[in-house]
């Protein structure tokens, strides 16, 4: 897979995800094991407004979700070049291991997300992924999906 930039038009071409729950603005890094992409984290975002509107942090389940997108886009686009994919396939979670939130993600914070391809088997497809803000970790973890 040629490494290459993928800007938001594109991201929304490979997956269905859409406002308010699309958490990928740009992928700056692919290989065929290896993606890198961010999002910028804004004071508008909708779930500021109730955690916590005194201190605003990312919910850490939004910070695996968008690590979660950042991994399908890379299982989608290894399938398609390997010819593997097939039309209309989602890609879905099947197990979330070894989590670990270090640090809190703020509004303005730039959220670095980063998805290594470790294997697939019978279908299912596993990442070791990592959320950082100014190389300091906000969260890590073992994922699981599967494209169905």
């Amino acid at each position: 897979m040629e490494n290459r930039v993928i800007e938001i038009d594109e991201i929304k071409q490979i997956i269905p995800h859409r406002y308010p729950f699309l958490f990928l603005d740009k992928i700056t890094e692919i290989t065929d094991t290896h993606i890198v992409g961010y999002k910028n984290v804004t004071v508008n975002e909708e779930f500021f407004n109730g955690h916590f509107p005194e201190f605003p942090v990312m919910p850490g389940v939004l910070i695996i979700e968008a690590l979660a997108q950042v991994s399908g886009i890379l299982g989608i686009l290894k399938m398609k070049e390997d010819g593997t994919y097939k039309e209309g396939l989602k890609t879905l979670f099947t197990g979330i291991n070894n989590v670990k939130f270090a640090n809190p993600v703020r509004p303005g914070d730039k959220l670095i997300l980063e998805s290594e391809f470790i294997k697939q088997k019978m279908g299912i497809w596993w990442f070791n992924v990592s959320a950082t803000v100014d190389g300091k970790l906000a969260a890590r973890a073992e994922l699981s999906a599967a494209l169905k």
